[in-house]
């Protein structure tokens, strides 16, 4: 499986790719020295992470994902926000590492959840979940130390044969070989689907876009994750990985673009276009876009910020309306209890410190009510 470069047409691709580069470097630049920037990449985590469950035809409320990664859920986590979550997690580690560990082998593998070797690692588990063997050898010496030890551990045997039922009963090996055994039609685990030799082949562009401009082989790189589609489970890595890549070009060092931002606002046929031309214009325009709208952000946090701070004219020096501007500038929303988590105040006060900054309050409803910046 080859990605085709042979046949780019630059003079087609020129205009987009020239305001795609200027609207990065102008966006890189203003994050570089601006005064909310880290309240910028950490919202921008958020918002990117929301966008790329729409890119891939699911809705996330912002806010749920908010108060989930505060572990506040207003109601029981879904299926979608539990992925949004995994995105938002994968984009923090990207950050916190170095620039070229993300498209690295070692990255790849870190962000999907298999580093190589991962199978043949023994993880220790603690004594409530040991097996029936494991207590039996430690159980002379920590009898007396813990009395539920044998309890655990029958409890454990129980479960240990229950699972041998179960998977004797659907007939499924021990062995890796399992997926074919209960899916011979391959519905479900598609034998031919080799993600490793994809993996290799979408890697194997990276040579061919480091000869182009950063922009341009952002969005080569893009295209052929969408075309080779390395990962069934995890498509969503695609996007990442390509802002992994901008930054270890060097385009866009001071933070994690949020490309899924821009390509919200790309229509579904220039994204999926049979044409390859078509489509690489689409993303250099998402990138355009995802920067424009970074720029807006950075205006509007700027203005909040200072808004904010006029009202903290004449307080005294131990005030906590510091740290709850902190927390308002790094959301999308708060809510009463992350404000009291956050400045260790009650949920009284945190609902004053709030209101005397005059916060936008964003959700209207009275059993839950949340604020930020819009």
């Amino acid at each position: 499986m080859r990605y085709d470069l042979s046949d780019l047409p630059l003079s087609e691709l020129l205009p987009a790719l020239s305001q795609a580069e200027d609207m990065l470097a102008r966006l890189d630049e203003r994050v570089l020295r601006h005064a909310v920037a880290d309240g910028f990449k950490e919202r921008g985590h958020f918002f990117d992470s929301v966008a790329a469950l729409w890119v891939g035809g699911e809705l996330v409320h912002v806010e749920d994902l908010v108060l989930h990664d505060a572990h506040m859920d207003a109601r029981a986590p879904t299926h979608e926000l539990t992925i949004a979550h995994a995105v938002l997690r994968a984009r923090r580690r990207l950050w916190n590492a170095e620039p070229a560990w993300g498209i690295s082998p070692a990255g790849i593998a870190a962000i999907r959840g298999g580093a190589e070797g991962a199978d043949d690692v023994v993880v220790p588990r603690p004594p409530s979940l040991q097996t029936a063997e494991d207590a039996g050898e430690i159980g002379d010496e920590d009898e007396e130390e813990d009395s539920l030890a044998a309890e655990f551990a029958e409890i454990d045997a129980i479960l240990a044969r229950s699972e041998r039922a179960l998977e004797a009963g659907a007939g499924i090996s021990e062995s890796r070989s399992a997926a074919t055994d209960v899916d011979p039609l391959g519905l479900v685990h598609d034998e031919e689907w080799d993600e490793e030799e994809r993996l290799q082949a979408w890697r194997n562009v990276i040579r061919d876009a480091d000869a182009l401009p950063p922009s341009l082989g952002a969005a080569i790189l893009f295209d052929a994750w969408e075309r080779i589609e390395p990962l069934r489970r995890q498509h969503w890595m695609g996007s990442l990985l390509v802002s992994a890549y901008l930054r270890s070009r060097g385009k866009v060092t001071s933070h994690l673009f949020s490309l899924n931002v821009g390509l919200k606002s790309i229509r579904h046929e220039r994204r999926r276009s049979r044409d390859g031309t078509l489509r690489l214009l689409a993303f250099l325009d998402a990138m355009t876009q995802a920067a424009d709208a970074g720029l807006k952000e950075l205006d509007r946090l700027s203005l909040a910020r200072s808004q904010m701070e006029r009202r903290m004219k004449d307080r005294r020096s131990n005030s906590k309306l510091p740290g709850v501007i902190e927390l308002i500038l790094s959301r999308p929303i708060v809510s009463v209890n992350m404000v009291a988590r956050h400045v260790n105040v009650t949920a009284r006060g945190a609902l004053n410190l709030v209101g005397e900054l005059g916060v936008r309050e964003m959700t209207g409803r009275g059993r839950y009510r949340g604020w930020g910046v819009l």
